[in-house]
């Protein structure tokens, strides 16, 4: 593994229909953030499906600015007060926050709420390794192995201590969040969409009931949303895209990172998907994943299977959401456009799952 200094800086132009207003933007972070100087240049960050993300330099000093996306909206999902709140109170707990600066939910500035933290300069690992970054088998593992002790770190943070109390309801909160997302993907279902209503009986009919475990969980931990050191990429230094946490069982929660693994053994259409760069896919099976988060968490899964295929239809969901944006001329990014796949793969994995359980 070579250590490198280079840092993710992969921005580009704003897209078209994506656009903030400069001169207003730069008088609100005036206003809220002491010792701004120098002129205000704004570019984007062209990952990501959901929530958009910028980098706003005043002078020197770079800051990130999140906002929701452009077109019709899940009820309840973008909520950028949420994501302000949950990383301000987590921030003396779990250094993996980035640091919040200003929140507003005076869409006068740019058309909607937003909120600006710090920028954690590192790496950003999406699905490929960029080519001066290489890991062995064992780093690639251990990489893995330090991702889940950052999770496993979070569910064991006293949300009641740092104010988040009330940040969600855990009584009850398998049976909404399936409800939940069975009820999204009825109301995103595009014409060419997976019709689904076989799995989303299932996953009503074999819901299990809470765990009695409740927790702060992220519902997106994976490994493109956390910076690594430059130096060091073995190492977290912070968890981005919190747009979905909340109060709840961290049994769902990993359930939702284990949709994101592929296996060596799967599919060939899931390894399409590619998660994760191979050298770190194949480093570790579901099973092992799941084995690692029991001995260091010390929970206790019961049907392993369930909430790996809730991840599963969850992901799809999202990806329908995504792409019904698309469908509907909400959004011009062509990135959009072929998500319908991965539709149709992750509904395909979780009825294989159903048919033929995986652990």
């Amino acid at each position: 593994m070579e250590k490198t200094d280079v840092i993710d800086s992969a921005t580009s132009a704003i897209r078209e229909g994506e656009g903030l207003d400069s001169s207003k933007l730069n008088q609100f972070l005036q206003d809220s953030i002491s010792g701004l100087q120098g002129e205000l240049t704004l570019k984007q960050f062209p990952g990501g499906h959901s929530n958009l993300t910028y980098l706003v330099k005043v002078g020197e000093r770079e800051l990130i600015l999140r906002r929701p996306p452009i077109g019709r909206k899940a009820k309840g999902a973008h909520d950028m007060g949420r994501e302000y709140r949950v990383l301000t109170a987590l921030k003396p707990v779990f250094p993996y926050c980035p640091q919040t600066y200003a929140y507003t939910e005076d869409e006068s500035i740019i058309g909607c709420p937003f909120y600006v933290m710090e920028r954690v300069k590192g790496r950003i690992v999406r699905k490929e390794l960029p080519r001066d970054l290489t890991y062995t088998p064992e780093q690639a593992r251990k990489l893995c192995e330090n991702l889940a002790d950052v999770h496993i770190a979070l569910h064991a943070v006293d949300y009641k201590a740092v104010g988040l109390e009330d940040f969600g309801n855990p009584e009850g909160y398998v049976k909404r969040q399936v409800d939940g997302w069975v009820d999204r993907y009825r109301q995103a279902r595009t014409p060419d969409a997976p019709d689904a209503e076989g799995l989303m009986g299932w996953l009503v009919e074999k819901m299990p009931p809470d765990s009695g475990r409740a927790t702060v969980i992220h519902n997106d931990f994976k490994l493109d949303n956390v910076v690594l050191d430059a130096k060091d990429p073995l190492k977290v230094i912070a968890v981005l895209d919190w747009e979905m946490a909340t109060i709840g069982d961290p049994l769902m929660d990993i359930g939702n990172i284990l949709a994101y693994r592929i296996q060596r053994d799967d599919p060939e259409e899931m390894q399409l998907l590619g998660f994760m760069p191979p050298e770190l896919e194949f480093s570790q099976t579901r099973r092992e994943m799941v084995d690692y988060y029991v001995n260091k968490s010390h929970l206790s899964f019961g049907d392993i299977n369930y909430y790996y295929c809730f991840g599963l239809f969850r992901l799809a969901v999202i990806s329908q959401q995504i792409y019904y944006r698309y469908y509907h001329g909400q959004t011009k990014d062509e990135r959009f456009a072929p998500v319908i796949m991965v539709v149709n793969i992750l509904c395909n994995a979780a009825e294989r799952t159903i048919e033929n359980p995986v652990f």
